[in-house]
């Protein structure tokens, strides 16, 4: 339950910038993208929404509205298609997993075993809290290496994410700023919800240590 709980963490934490699409139109004015493009406000959201329904599975065919797109390009989104699943899936059965073990539990039907009087969340948030919170302190001083790296290691032997703002216009409408937000927003949901299980931790046992 302890990797359970931790890639509930993790899966949630990634897909709530993704699923909400009006983070991503609240950067469109905030990042003057309109005035900087040279697109209009409808064109590039239609390009957004559009790659993002093939990205999360709406539509098998690649398209990003009025803006152009290569071949490679389309490779590189088919590449993310299937990590946006991938989260998903994972995000869907650890969070039945849990619930099942929740309910479960309070049926008191199972009584999932704990390792020194901690629930498994509370080492799922301590080790997920641990990583992020170094990953995040050493990116702060280069997120440009850091967005490499993690291209590297997700997308590995694969140069097609390097776009070509010509033949591929999309990037045009996916500037830095806006995947450095995402990693913010990632970092600060994992956190609070690593500080949610931790205080659910104490306080189940502040109880139980109360009840003798």
């Amino acid at each position: 339950m302890i990797i359970v709980s931790a890639l509930f963490i993790l899966s949630f934490s990634i897909a709530v910038p993704i699923v909400l699409r009006p983070f991503y139109y609240w950067h469109i004015n905030l990042l003057k993208l309109p005035q900087t493009t040279g697109y209009s406000y409808d064109q590039i959201r239609t390009a957004y929404d559009e790659m993002m329904n093939f990205c999360f599975g709406l539509t098998d065919t690649f398209s990003t509205g009025d803006l152009r797109f290569s071949e490679s390009g389309r490779l590189h989104f088919v590449d993310v298609r299937f990590l946006f699943l991938l989260d998903l899936a994972v995000l869907l059965i650890s969070g039945l997993i849990m619930g099942t073990v929740w309910l479960l539990k309070k049926k008191k039907i199972i009584e999932p075993y704990r390792f020194y009087s901690h629930t498994p969340g509370y080492y799922g948030a301590e080790l997920l809290a641990f990583i992020f919170i170094a990953i995040t302190l050493l990116s702060l001083g280069n997120f440009d290496r850091t967005f490499v790296i993690f291209h590297q290691i997700f997308f590995p032997g694969k140069t097609n994410w390097l776009f070509d703002p010509y033949e591929d216009q999309i990037i045009n409408i996916l500037p830095e700023v806006f995947f450095r937000n995402c990693a913010i927003a990632i970092v600060v949901i994992l956190i609070g919800l690593c500080i949610h299980f931790l205080v659910a931790d104490y306080r189940i046992r502040k109880r139980e240590n109360t009840a003798f």
